[in-house]
């Protein structure tokens, strides 16, 4: 079956490889605005959505009550509410750029999954092998230069909105992208500096990075969050900004703007903002777990291959030298990984209050882009002392 795979042209290959993963990240995205609510309601000690039972699935036995409880039915009635809704467009908006607006919010949200390795398996060689979309040296740059996208999604939706609030939000939006991106640049630089290592191969690829958190010894085996937490807490902190997560969401920040740059936005076109942002969110938790967290290694000096060959050791079960079986639970420890981010992310909001926007903008140039530019100066040195 793998060899059959693997014989189609390459056009084939990526087409399927992309529909699969699309039809992943867009309802996990879409189920997290449940999540979202479910970890509200336990932050705040009350049963959160658990109401919305249809009389049919509900009688099924084990499965109605549970799905009931857990809230599923709600997902499917929002679904079924926002694509069905009078889809109303406002008279003084701008019609063409403020329909191109969510559209353009769900490009870059799910683009930049295809340079990110989400698992990996065993080749015949015995050598692991990620899987991924397009394995590229650019991986990290391209993930940077689609995400950096997003923003002309809000700035077009407050532009054509037509209206201050809406425009308010967008200058927010952008304000607050620029003021972020650069320490979230300048915090990946020294990881970068450390896979590439004077005489190797120059590579900003993903996967290079898991493969230096997957060595042997107590430095190769040892995850970048421990040798480098300066930067990955820099990186945490941006990802919040970048994806306008509270307390950093300037762009809506419903108590002075009402709505921010969506509004005038509803139905449809209002789910397509929310979708794409947590899109975004469950990437930039991928992005972190491979940068700071091992990837699909389960452990730090535990990489993937390890725990295969000893379970395969242990128990002598020769299918789990499998590719599929290998891919599938490599996949299972990211998507593990992600899903615990997506938690932070949601206690987070529900935890912490919203910044100011004065406040926003000092953490960002006072506070995060001294400490990268300090914290990349460091490791340069201490990079430079290591390789004597």
């Amino acid at each position: 079956m793998i060899d059959f795979y693997f014989s189609l042209p390459d056009i084939v290959r990526y087409l399927i490889q992309g529909i699969a993963v699309i039809c992943f990240l867009f309802p996990v995205g879409a189920a997290c605005s449940m999540a979202e609510r479910k970890v509200a309601a336990w932050a705040q000690d009350r049963p959160g959505p658990n109401r919305a039972r249809p009389w049919l699935l509900a009688r099924i036995p084990i499965i109605g009550p549970i799905l009931g409880y857990f809230g599923i039915f709600n997902l499917m009635a929002d679904g079924g509410k926002l694509l069905f809704r009078e889809d109303i467009i406002p008279g003084h908006v701008n019609k063409f750029y403020f329909v191109m607006a969510p559209i353009v919010a769900m490009t870059p949200a799910l683009s930049t999954i295809v340079f990110v390795p989400f698992g990996a398996y065993l080749d015949s060689a015995g050598q692991i092998l990620p899987v991924m979309l397009a394995n590229v040296d650019i991986g990290i740059l391209g993930v940077f230069a689609l995400a950096s996208l997003s923003v002309y999604s809000l700035i077009l939706a407050g532009w054509a909105s037509n209206s201050k609030y809406p425009f308010l939000g967008a200058i927010r939006a952008s304000a607050q992208l620029i003021s972020y991106e650069l320490s979230m640049t300048l915090a990946v630089v020294p990881v970068l500096l450390w896979i590439n290592a004077p005489g190797t191969t120059g590579s900003l690829s993903l996967v290079r990075v898991v493969e230096f958190q997957s060595q042997p010894g107590f430095w190769g085996g040892m995850w970048f969050v421990f040798i480098m937490p300066v930067s990955a807490f820099i990186f945490l902190i941006t990802i919040f900004a970048e994806t306008n997560r509270q307390p950093f969401d300037m762009p809506e920040s419903e108590a002075d703007l009402v709505g921010g740059y969506h509004t005038e936005y509803g139905s449809y076109k209002w789910s397509l903002f929310f979708v794409a942002e947590y899109c975004q969110m469950i990437v930039g938790s991928g992005i972190f777990v491979l940068l700071f967290l091992g990837g699909w290694n389960p452990l730090p000096w535990i990489p993937l291959a390890d725990l295969v060959n000893w379970l395969h050791d242990l128990l002598h079960w020769q299918w789990l030298l499998h590719p599929i079986f290998v891919g599938l639970l490599s996949i299972g420890i990211f998507v593990t990984k992600v899903l615990i981010f997506i938690f932070i992310f949601m206690w987070v909001r529900w935890t912490l209050p919203r910044f100011r926007y004065d406040q926003v903008m000092r953490i960002g140039w006072q506070r995060l882009l001294p400490l990268s530019i300090a914290n990349l100066v460091v490791y340069i040195i201490a990079i430079a002392l290591l390789q004597k």
